[in-house]
């Protein structure tokens, strides 16, 4: 049986792919042959195994990854409060918390083009209700030129400088009541969500 001999000069050529699969051939202390087939890859400059779970990995979501999805949020009355648009998925990276943590939670384990229906509690979303944050304002505190309307969303500035967004509910001749609780806290939200990008 002929054996296959690569030359040193083949293997500096291919050396230079960033995927490489070289077929070894092992021989035992009895004379037996064992094959196995080994894949490397370039990291950094390193060169490491490319394991079936890395395999897999691309393929379904895991924390660290960043992905795009195409999502549709209802209320339980089956309002939509929030879509994205055909060809501009949200993309984010999983684990950052750059979004609600019962939506990131959802999405990993996923596969790509996978699609389905989640209901997030208030306390794995925006949080309950917290009426303290309900609050009276004199219009004097207001800009002279500002025209407050019922349900009208502002941008109150904390005193850390950071924009605090909040929901006039009542407008009164000398005050406003505004009410600093995220428009959907205390809510169930339900999303439709498609993995569209795995990365």
């Amino acid at each position: 049986m002929k054996e296959m001999i690569v030359s040193s000069k083949i293997l500096i050529k291919y050396s230079l792919i960033l995927f490489l699969i070289v077929p070894l051939i092992l021989i035992d202390g009895c004379g037996k042959k064992k094959e196995k087939v080994s894949e490397e890859r370039v990291e950094e400059g390193k060169i490491e195994e490319v394991t079936p779970e890395m395999k897999e990995r691309k393929m379904v979501v895991n924390i660290g990854d960043r992905i795009k999805v195409q999502y549709t949020g209802k209320l339980d009355d089956g309002t939509v409060f929030d879509k994205t648009k055909i060809g501009e998925p949200l993309e984010f990276v999983v684990g950052s918390g750059q979004i609600i943590p019962g939506f990131e939670k959802a999405v990993v384990g996923m596969k790509l083009n996978e699609e389905k229906e989640i209901t997030v509690k208030p306390e794995e979303a925006y949080g309950k209700r917290d009426e303290t944050l309900v609050r009276e304002f004199p219009k004097s505190s207001l800009p002279k030129d500002f025209k407050p309307k019922k349900g009208m969303m502002i941008r109150l500035q904390g005193q850390s400088g950071r924009p605090i967004p909040g929901t006039i509910v009542d407008v009164k001749k000398n005050s406003i009541t505004i009410d600093l609780n995220h428009p959907l806290a205390g809510k169930n939200l339900t999303f439709d969500i498609k993995v569209v990008d795995i990365q």
